[in-house]
């Protein structure tokens, strides 16, 4: 079976609901396989640019008062707005990948068995406690259950030291131990996925990991084991033997190199078309390969930062990165910049001037549009 860009680039825009909108903030997320959260409003206009009338309101109504979405660690590690059914699929997975050595120095790093009472600690703590806990509150809770060791301030961070429990932070999360909770003030705050889920737990390894798989085929797919090991965060020999084992995938020509899909998804979509703005570290961008189909051109200098998909906001056009953004916000302004790599049609600019206005919508605010050079950096 053959492949080619312009049918799997078209069939990836539907799955990822940027061809065809979705209602559900939860639904979208299940879909695309998590919304990155490192940046709120980023993750508030990924859900949102994917519906027809979101806005960034009914993102945080999904998150902490229906809670469908869950904030907690997804791939590689970084913050995600989960789909709150999915937490049994990620943190069985998650747990079950590899870890190499820990990068703390003797008398900083954390042994197994420490890291198994802290994790313990973490759960009972919340699980306990009515309500959801600061840092510094689930410190004295994890030192009141584990020992003084556990917060003794030895990791550097940021110019500080943090407990030594918070670098298996990461870890609890993974196994289903902790998620964020709402902010109290500028105080990030930790709760139990219990209170998302009730009777929540960790699927088995081998199903959640065969899960993953398979819906990321189906979302980004074909793809390599190497590409979902970097969209995942795990070690590319142990996630190539993963994919030997699983079975349920299939080899195919993709634009003259092999790659897998689900056995027998031919399922396509109509050819890509349209202009979209997607914002830092939208999924589409992050899970979608080969990079040099996705960014063509001038489009791999411009939109990637190292090779690095993410840092930087696309202009997508026809399915393919056309050019970037940027949006500076004041009071109720919003000020868009965008820089296209080529001449837009009249029709595209027409377009271009809708994803304006539907920005202003889901920020609640009031957009400006100016065309011309992005001078600020990728976003770290």
């Amino acid at each position: 079976m053959r492949l080619t860009w312009p049918e799997v680039s078209a069939r990836r825009l539907a799955r990822n609901h940027l061809a065809a909108p979705a209602a559900d903030p939860a639904r979208i997320s299940a879909d695309v396989l998590g919304i990155h959260a490192q940046v709120m409003s980023a993750a508030e206009m990924s859900i949102c640019v994917r519906t027809k009338d979101k806005n960034r309101s009914d993102v945080r109504d999904a998150l902490w008062r229906a809670k469908t979405l869950v904030k907690s660690r997804g791939p590689r590690g970084t913050v995600h707005l989960l789909a709150a059914e999915d937490l049994p699929m990620w943190t069985g997975a998650l747990s079950a990948l590899p870890h190499g050595r820990s990068p703390f120095p003797d008398g900083v790093r954390m042994t197994a068995e420490q890291t198994d009472q802290v994790v313990e600690a973490i759960a009972d703590a919340l699980a306990a406690e009515d309500g959801e806990l600061t840092v510094d509150e689930l410190n004295d809770a994890i030192v009141q259950r584990t020992g003084a060791w556990a917060g003794e301030r030895v990791m550097e961070a940021f110019q500080d030291k943090w407990p030594r429990w918070r670098q298996v932070e990461n870890v609890a999360a993974n196994r289903g131990a902790l998620c964020f909770g709402p902010d109290r003030g500028r105080r990030t705050t930790y709760t139990s996925p219990g209170r998302w889920l009730p009777g929540f737990a960790p699927a088995p390894a081998e199903q959640a990991l065969a899960e993953l798989v398979r819906r990321f085929l189906h979302a980004y797919g074909p793809a390599t084991s190497a590409q979902f090991a970097r969209w995942l965060g795990s070690p590319p020999g142990w996630t190539a033997e993963l994919f030997d084992r699983l079975p349920g995938l299939e080899t195919v020509d993709f634009e003259g190199s092999p790659a897998v899909i689900n056995k027998g998804d031919r399922g396509g979509a109509d050819a890509a078309a349209g202009l979209r703005l997607l914002p830092y570290f939208d999924a589409y961008g992050i899970g979608s390969h080969p990079r040099s189909l996705l960014f063509p051109g001038r489009a791999a200098d411009r939109a990637l930062n190292g090779g690095q998909a993410g840092n930087i906001p696309l202009l997508l056009i026809d399915g393919e990165v056309g050019g970037v953004w940027h949006q500076k916000r004041s009071g109720k302004k919003i000020a868009v910049t965008v820089e296209p790599l080529t001449d837009l049609t009249a029709k595209q600019r027409k377009a271009l001037d809708a994803e304006v206005g539907r920005i202003g919508q889901i920020l609640e605010g009031t957009p400006t549009l100016t065309i011309g050079e992005i001078t600020v950096g990728a976003h770290a």
